[in-house]
């Protein structure tokens, strides 16, 4: 075996909220070869794996009884440049925002909405990851992956990923694929987007009047660390639960009682809320019992102020959840994945 596995490894390093869980058996991949011998080796020695990336979407409650396999392939690419349109790839362990910002530095559009979101690039598509009106499906074309169950190497376009609203294909099926390395398609012509949140506002406090990629990058950089703390100094995972989406009439009853409740109607009829708007007007906003906390300034973020447990942090988590459903009728969805 080239791929050595190390022993009762503490994963607090490896995920964004510092929770001090082991795991039974520790190792890297750093290409597809040492992915498959890892994953063979597992199967051999009858262990569970279970594959992680930044640790930026885990909620780790317990020690892990197995082997914890984290991709640690690096590379980016230029694949295809007709001067407009771009194909560029990167490995799965490639940390998301550098990706980004190289992305930005080689003069192509289209990334720059999704700065400064953590992990890497293989946990993008899982989550179809997005923020200030981008997802990563508006500019994806496609993938590799693993097929754990077969051991070979699939590739997936746009529509097999079968992508939602935080949403795809491999969230779905936990355990089945993983995936290698992404290619998306970018620009050499900026298309903006500027209306989601407050981003054309900050580009004009900071006398921006033609943005550029770079410029769009900066100022959602800037807004994003006013608002979500940075998970080196303070343990969390980023927006906790997912906006709901629900019938248009409960938000009618919702609005009967809270005219000033943030809603986005949706295509088919449904309509989206704000959870971080339900948290804080049910009194989370600031909360902490020990060290686990919801954010005081973004009620969508659960912190770990120190040495709370994934259990206290679940646990706090879940009775948030309790209250929203009581108090709106909304239920709520944990975005981080519970191990």
């Amino acid at each position: 075996m080239t791929v050595s596995w190390q022993a009762q490894v503490s994963l607090k390093p490896y995920n964004t909220f510092g929770i001090d869980v082991k795991a039974r058996y520790f190792t890297q991949a750093h290409n597809d070869e040492e992915v498959r011998e890892a994953l063979q080796q597992a199967r051999h020695s009858g262990l569970p794996v279970l594959v992680i990336g930044g640790g930026s979407n885990l909620l780790l409650t317990r020690d892990i009884d197995g082997l914890v396999l984290h991709m640690a392939s690096q590379g980016r690419r230029v694949l295809s440049d007709d001067g407009k349109r771009v194909v560029v790839e990167a490995e799965a362990g490639e940390a998301w925002h550098p990706f980004v910002q190289w992305s930005l530095q080689q003069g192509f559009c289209g990334l720059e909405n999704l700065s400064l979101i953590p992990g890497t690039v293989g946990a993008a598509p899982m989550q179809n990851v997005g923020a200030y009106g981008v997802e990563v499906k508006d500019v994806f074309v496609g993938l590799t992956a693993l097929d754990r169950e077969t051991g070979e190497l699939r590739d997936f376009d746009l529509e097999e990923c079968a992508f939602g609203y935080r949403d795809s294909l491999f969230k779905r099926n936990p355990g089945r694929w993983l995936i290698l390395r992404v290619r998306f398609v970018l620009s050499h012509v900026l298309q903006a987007h500027l209306d989601y949140g407050p981003v054309r506002q900050r580009l004009q406090e900071q006398g921006v009047e033609q943005p550029t990629a770079q410029a769009i990058s900066d100022a959602i950089c800037s807004i994003r660390r006013e608002k979500l703390p940075d998970p080196a100094e303070l343990g969390n995972a980023g927006s906790f639960f997912k906006n709901p989406v629900v019938a248009a009439v409960l938000v009618e009853r919702i609005r009967a009682r809270y005219p000033a409740v943030v809603a986005y109607p949706q295509a088919d009829g449904q309509v989206k809320l704000a959870a971080g708007w339900l948290i804080e007007q049910a009194g989370w906003k600031g909360f902490r019992e020990g060290d686990a906390g919801v954010h005081r300034l973004q009620s969508l973020v659960l912190v770990n102020y120190g040495r709370a447990s994934g259990g206290q942090m679940h646990d706090l988590a879940r009775r948030i959840q309790a209250d929203i459903l009581e108090r709106f009728g909304v239920e709520l969805e944990m975005e981080p994945n519970l191990y």
